[in-house]
């Protein structure tokens, strides 16, 4: 298991008397209020009614009955995990987990013991309308709650129509929950009492009595409670947006992407600032909602709007780079860093100065990063970000506050705002594109099929998620071995090999510079490695689907999908290093074996035999041989 990772102070704190979530120790009304210990790193944000509804559905779906009442105010907590995880947190208590499953692209409740007990009230009451519960022996009962696991023998009872795989409830013959896991057998086995392993225990505990206080808040009653915290959080902001501007003397942008945290960035502006511009750049991979909600926000701030669209240019760039991914983003450098260098340097002469809405509980890389930066990749820019202190649930109780204009698509199950098929994005997000923008969903699914099909993959590659990378995380690599999906693209005619290349700033990492480049096509890593021939670029180690290879403290990767990456403190050695890979490469796979290399060697590490060359280890990767190659030279 992973350590928890912590990004800020873990904030979120309950007032028992308002029933309503609070960002600190004391809440509006005076009283003291309760910590709630959710999973770091800790970035909550209130549930809208699509969110409940889903909760619902899910528990339905399960459990035929709700896990939310009306009448409630949630926060959700997204969790780490293999894909989307958000923590359900009702009346102060972390009640549930809501987890997207990638084998079996579905959505699952984990009830905790508040949640699960919430669900089951009254269950002998209510016995025949319930699913997925278990009832044990009462003689069981003290070996459960000790951390036990239920057996089969132990069974006195359960829902015949559970499957195996589902999530399920243990109850004890009085219908008190006692735990929860997952069903190693179906209901019909269980019932047999026989032998083996009926639940695998999530969590259990004796049973205590439930406490569920009134309800009917709203949130603008939790606005009202954190109108202080609110208040220093606002003040730090403003102070913070007058220094920057005064020492950075530079015209004042907002950069806008019609997010929740670019909005309260840009009402934080407005409030202080009276001269300041509004800049967005059109990626062309923008929701129809973001492009509107842009619109309506210059609108409301009547202030300049200064964008730059890029069209079709994704599009257009895709069959040279394949489809990004996690270690290939490409899309960044062609679809927006290039476009907002080209928007400041066309309407600012000098630069300028742009806040933005960076927060350091988004993300490892964001919280090291200064709170006023220099933009490495887009010169003409400084950095800064009013909000970097703020957790999602600051924003959003500001925006509810001073009513600023925000996304619809938030309300629409959405929990971040950016490029339609980024991906970072989880595939339960992708999945709910399908729902909320089929045409959009569809052009994709065509062009990941199809880019499938030219690789030898299955369409259940692309149905899992698996082209967001260029190689598995090894617990999502397993799932796909599980399922016996295969994930090494096959290279096929190589006749003419394309080779496209873009580099700049790793505006998705922790800094540096990378440049990103591709065949178009698969490659075959079995050839490199019999050849070896990438000891010319640098130290070279092998690893299914990739090549990784070391120059001083530069690394390049080569991916069997033909995908190629390079990484340095400096743009030009990543270009330059990725070249001699690229070169490489091509000589592996080009290679007829005619010696000119061999007697160009200055070390004498090159032999040529079964029609190819082939280089030892005693390689310093000097590349002279990289230089009179005739697949370079002539190829």
């Amino acid at each position: 298991m992973s350590k928890p990772v912590y990004l800020g102070e873990l904030l979120l704190y309950w007032c028992s008397s308002c029933n309503v979530p609070v960002l600190g120790k004391k809440c509006g009304c005076g009283a003291t209020t309760k910590k709630v210990t959710v999973t770091p790193p800790g970035d909550i944000r209130p549930a809208f009614d699509h969110d409940i509804d889903h909760i619902n559905s899910i528990s339905i779906k399960q459990f035929n009955t709700p896990l939310i009442t009306p009448g409630r105010l949630v926060v959700l907590n997204k969790a780490p995990y293999d894909d989307r995880m958000d923590e359900v947190i009702v009346d102060g208590e972390v009640v549930a987990s809501i987890r997207f499953e990638i084998d079996g692209l579905r959505w699952v409740l984990l009830p905790r013991a508040g949640g699960a007990r919430r669900l089951f009230d009254g269950f002998d009451k209510a016995k025949a309308k319930m699913r997925n519960w278990v009832e044990i022996d009462g003689d069981a009962v003290k070996f459960i709650v000790k951390g036990a696991n239920v057996l089969a023998p132990g069974i006195s009872d359960a829902d015949p129509g559970i499957k195996e795989g589902d999530e399920v409830i243990i109850v004890t013959p009085e219908g008190d929950v006692v735990a929860a896991g997952r069903a190693r057998m179906d209901g019909a086995t269980m019932l047999k009492r026989e032998r083996g392993m009926g639940v695998k225990c999530r969590w259990s505990e004796a049973q205590c009595d439930i406490d569920v206080p009134e309800g009917g808040q709203a949130w603008d009653d939790a606005v009202i409670a954190n109108s202080d915290i609110l208040d220093r959080f606002i003040d730090r902001s403003h102070r913070f947006i007058r220094n920057v501007a005064e020492t950075t003397k530079r015209p004042v942008t907002v950069s806008y992407s019609g997010g929740k945290d670019s909005l309260a960035t840009l009402q934080l502006v407005s409030e202080c600032m009276d001269d300041y511009e509004i800049m967005f750049a059109d990626t062309g991979l923008e929701f129809p909602e973001t492009v509107r909600n842009v619109e309506v926000a210059t609108r409301r701030y009547g202030r300049p709007l200064r964008s730059i669209s890029v069209g079709n240019a994704f599009w257009e760039s895709v069959d040279d780079f394949g489809p990004p991914s996690v270690e290939v983003r490409w899309c960044c450098k062609v679809c927006k860093l290039g476009p907002i260098t080209q928007l400041i340097e066309d309407n600012f002469d000098n630069g300028c100065l742009s806040f933005i809405g960076q927060r350091k509980y988004e993300s490892s890389a964001r919280a090291k990063s200064e709170r006023v930066w220099k933009n490495p990749w887009v010169g003409n820019q400084v950095g800064a970000a009013p909000i970097q202190d703020w957790t999602a649930l600051h924003v959003w109780l500001y925006i509810f506050r001073t009513g600023a204009p925000y996304n619809p698509l938030y309300e629409q199950g959405f929990d971040r705002i950016g490029c339609w098929l980024c991906p970072a994005s989880s595939l339960a997000d992708l999945v709910l594109l399908k729902k909320t923008h089929p045409d959009m969903e569809k052009r994709l699914t065509d062009y990941l099929l199809g880019y499938a099909g030219r690789m030898g993959l299955s369409k259940e590659w692309v149905e899992h998620g698996f082209w967001r990378w260029q190689t598995l995380p090894s617990h999502i690599a397993e799932i796909a071995h599980k399922k016996g999906i295969n994930i090494i693209p096959k290279s096929e005619g190589m006749d003419t090999l394309t080779f496209t290349m873009t580099s700049g700033y790793r505006p998705c990492k922790a800094g540096g510079m990378s440049a990103e480049g591709g065949f178009g096509t698969a490659i075959d890593l079995a050839r490199l490695e019999d050849t070896q021939m990438l000891r010319a670029a640098g130290d070279v180690s092998y690893m299914e689907g990739v090549a990784s290879v070391l120059h001083d403290e530069d690394r390049a990767q080569v991916f069997a999908s033909g995908n190629v990456t390079a990484r340095s403190d400096n743009e030009k050695k990543a270009r330059r290093l990725m070249h001699r890979v690229e070169l490489s490469i091509r000589r592996a796979l080009k290679c007829r074996g005619c010696g000119v290399c061999v007697g160009n060697c200055p070390h004498n590490v090159i032999v040529v035999g079964d029609g190819v060359a082939v280089i030892g280890d005693e390689c310093v990767h000097c590349g002279k041989c990289i230089e009179v190659c005739p697949v370079v030279k002539f190829g």
